[in-house]
């Protein structure tokens, strides 16, 4: 099951909380991979959607993840089988 939207702003929060400078949806659509629109602070339509209702992919999800300081959460699931 995909992260809610919810969950999404949660680990974008741990992320902002581990770096030095604020971490943005500009930062985190970079961070994935994602074009970003201009403007600091207002992150990508694509990563808003995300934030707002969730869907977001299981890459860019593992590589929040792994930004906030949950490790590589993809090998964890490969052990698991759930690849």
């Amino acid at each position: 099951m995909p992260p809610t939207g919810e969950e999404i702003k949660a680990v974008l929060s741990l992320v902002e909380e581990r770096s030095v400078n604020k971490f943005t949806g500009v930062d985190a659509s970079k961070y994935i991979g994602l074009p970003s629109e201009t403007g600091r602070g207002k992150g990508s339509r694509t990563f808003r959607r995300w934030c707002k209702e969730g869907g977001i992919p299981y890459a860019a999800w593992a590589l929040l993840c792994y930004k906030a300081g949950f490790g590589v959460i993809w090998e964890a699931d490969e052990q698991k089988g759930e690849n």
